[in-house]
């Protein structure tokens, strides 16, 4: 078995896009959201983070897969990883609201990275939304290191509304086997 896979962690499959959708959604956006800390619906409108095309077409990239974490059959977490030539790119985490904070997160961000060892890939990255300050400094705490890269983050007509003018920094972890 990868070292990444364990009792609770798996790659998700065509059948759990419904499940992923919800809970990106309820992480991310509406009232839902708000029981958690990576809430964004202070900086943006409606519900809808992710829809399922979205999540088929991140399960469908070539080198992406969606891990999930799953008790009692239920998705509780998930995380997707894109192989870009040494190094993966990580979207799509989200964690159930009610239970953030609980370890959930730490285990999937240490599956990501060992998934990333496993393809010998040499670091991680990702876009964080850079108002999102506990955020960042969560990822800084787990080794994650702001690049100085900064990128557009523009309304889509499907993920809502921003309610003030947002933009993406990256930030990367140096893996070592």
């Amino acid at each position: 078995m990868a070292p990444f896979l364990n009792a609770n962690i798996s790659i998700a499959g065509v059948a759990d896009i419904a499940s992923i959708k919800n809970l990106l959604n309820a992480a991310y956006r509406g009232e839902s959201s708000k029981r958690g800390w990576t809430t964004e619906a202070g900086l943006i409108t409606g519900e809808t983070r992710t829809n399922n095309e979205m999540v088929l077409s991140a399960m469908e990239q070539p080198g992406s897969v969606i891990l999930i974490y799953k008790e009692d059959d239920k998705i509780l977490g998930c995380v997707n990883l894109q192989k870009h030539d040494t190094k993966i790119y990580l979207g799509m985490f989200g964690v159930s609201p009610q239970l953030q904070g609980g370890g959930i997160g730490k285990k999937l961000l240490k599956a990501a990275e060992e998934y990333a060892l496993h393809l010998n890939c040499r670091a991680i990255y990702m876009s964080v939304i850079s108002v999102r300050t506990e955020l960042i400094d969560w990822y800084r705490r787990h080794g994650y290191a702001d690049t100085g890269e900064k990128k557009p983050f523009n309304e889509d007509g499907v993920t809502g509304r921003h309610l003030q003018k947002l933009e993406f920094m990256i930030m990367e972890k140096a893996l070592q086997a």
